[in-house]
């Protein structure tokens, strides 16, 4: 057991990346995020880690390209118009093969939108905003003790495929306390870093190293061509599917409704889930942990007959054309997104009891 404090789900973000041996963290205030960067400013200095206030969050990523080039754990985090502005370096980041974490704290949108919560960045999470086709794993948690929690497994496995991960928050799960078991997560070892750029004094082969944003356009010897380069991905991309999937089910083997949803709203979901089995309705939830990879085929495998799936997000449906796509034809797919908050100004919320009068609907 761990030492248990009560903090923010923002907090708890700094508290894994420093179980997880994260060495360098920089970033740009921006709303709802705030509290992670105060979390770094104040407790990695004393600690002898690095800590930068970049002059945006384009040089905050480009920092985070140059910390990850000498093989050191690093990050930043930031929210949605934030998040724009790195995706060219999410994409340099790709090419080079450089591991990271970046903790997404989604707001509203398009543009500036609010400085409130909503789930509205899941595509340019999942689909890459940058260009180049490239993938990044996505976890998504649903409260305080797995925001910390995934955060050390995000390092983990962006060591494992040399690769960005994204941890998918939003300004519910960073503002909201929980109690919080602070632990280091165990995972199996990996090989070490010998790609990282340390100067020749310091590479066991006494051969300098060079990191490029432009592999596969400039030949080398791991990547003589770029189709080579690009098979290399591809090969990654696919063991990343093969083996990253990560859901939860609840209820899912009787269930004549199955309610699909991620982060905030899959707690608002459960809480709906036992409303209605309470009035002794059949209701399961499913609960996507990795976004990408996406659990279509967990999902495939609940769609029978009679039973009717209800995707329920905080956006106007983004995951919903995941849960199509899996689905097919094979089962019908209902929607309730955020035009259902309680109340039509930035601060309205999904509520469990307008998710149980959906799945009174759909039932």
């Amino acid at each position: 057991m761990g030492e248990t404090l009560f903090v923010q789900g923002n907090e708890a973000v700094g508290h894994g990346a420093m179980a997880a041996g994260c060495e360098a963290f920089f970033g740009y205030p921006i709303t709802p995020q705030n509290e992670i960067t105060e979390w770094f400013a104040r407790e990695f200095p004393p600690q002898g880690k690095v800590f930068v206030q970049s002059q945006s969050e384009i040089a905050s990523i480009n920092m985070v390209f140059g910390a990850a080039a000498t093989g050191v754990r690093c990050m930043t985090s930031t929210s949605s118009p934030g998040w724009s502005l790195m995706q060219e370096g999410m994409s340099m980041l790709s090419n080079a093969e450089l591991p990271c974490v970046v903790v997404l704290v989604q707001r509203g949108g398009p543009g500036a939108g609010t400085t409130r919560h909503s789930q509205m960045d899941y595509n340019s999470a999942t689909r890459g905003g940058g260009g180049g086709g490239y993938h990044d794993i996505v976890l998504a948690p649903a409260s305080v003790q797995e925001q910390h929690d995934h955060v050390q497994l995000a390092f983990h496995l962006a060591d494992k495929y040399r690769n960005p991960v994204i941890v998918l928050s939003d300004a519910i799960l960073g503002q909201m306390a929980e109690p919080l078991e602070v632990k280091a997560l165990n995972y199996n070892s990996l090989p070490a870093k010998e790609w990282a750029v340390r100067g020749r004094d310091h590479q066991s082969d006494g051969q300098r190293r060079l990191i490029l944003p432009a592999q596969g356009f400039m030949p080398s010897k791991a990547y003589p061509n770029y189709l080579t380069f690009v098979n290399n991905l591809d090969q990654k991309f696919k063991e990343m599917r093969r083996t990253e999937v990560r859901f939860e089910l609840q209820d899912v083997e009787d269930a004549r409704v199955i309610l699909v949803a991620f982060g905030s709203l899959a707690r608002v979901c459960q809480g709906a889930m036992e409303m209605a089995r309470g009035e002794g309705k059949k209701v399961g939830l499913v609960r996507p942990i990795s976004l990408w990879p996406f659990p279509a085929q967990a999902i495939r495998k609940l769609a029978r007959d009679g039973v009717k799936f209800l995707v329920v997000e905080d956006n106007l449906g983004q995951m919903l054309e995941d849960v199509e796509s899996a689905i097919g034809e094979s089962a019908p797919v209902h929607f309730l997104g955020m035009l259902a908050r309680h109340e039509a100004r930035e601060m309205g919320m999904i509520f469990p009891d307008r998710v149980l009068e959906e799945i009174n609907k759909v039932y």
